[in-house]
């Protein structure tokens, strides 16, 4: 079993509020809507008041990977920084009987106002890293990581667009 990694960092100026732009990353049924090869995202929450815990776990549909069926499912621990900053961090669970996650994200999203540029508007900065554990050698990595790589490009496109459209807006 060999780790590879695929990342994106992705900025942009959209004509729309932040608070509009936030409710849309923060639910998890419109970011599997809009997120191409994502199944579902389930939301679970632990603890209580200030201590309480959300996670998303993330079910994507099949990858694309040369010679591999690719369907992750990977547990990621979020944290709200409303209406800023949203972080999100692999988090598998531990508890006996649990299935080991072979895929992971590790990454953020930003939202800030950007009426220096048109009023009203928001920056929008995504970063993350998908890592995932494949039954292939460590020499067929240049191949995976260009298809990764491809994926990971398309997926971040279908999405821009998936949200300008559900927001009815375009970025500046």
């Amino acid at each position: 079993m060999a780790s590879f990694t695929a990342g994106k960092h992705a900025e942009a100026v959209v004509r729309a509020s932040q608070q509009e732009i936030w409710d849309v990353l923060r639910d998890p049924d419109l970011m599997a809507r809009f997120t191409p090869f994502l199944q579902s995202i389930t939301e679970t929450r632990s603890g209580e008041g200030g201590g309480e815990t959300v996670h998303w776990v993330w079910q994507m549909t099949g990858l694309d990977v040369p010679g591999i069926d690719l369907k992750p499912r990977f547990t990621e621990k979020m944290v709200f920084a409303e209406p800023d900053r949203i972080d999100f961090t692999h988090d598998p669970p531990t508890d006996a009987g649990a299935k080991a996650e072979k895929a992971s994200v590790e990454g953020w999203y930003e939202l800030s106002p950007a009426d220096d540029v048109e009023p009203g508007a928001t920056n929008l900065v995504i970063d993350l890293q998908i890592t995932v554990d494949l039954p292939v050698p460590k020499v067929a990595g240049g191949v995976v990581r260009t298809a990764m790589a491809r994926v990971v490009d398309q997926m971040g496109d279908r999405f821009s667009a998936n949200l300008l459209k559900h927001l009815g807006t375009t970025q500046v």
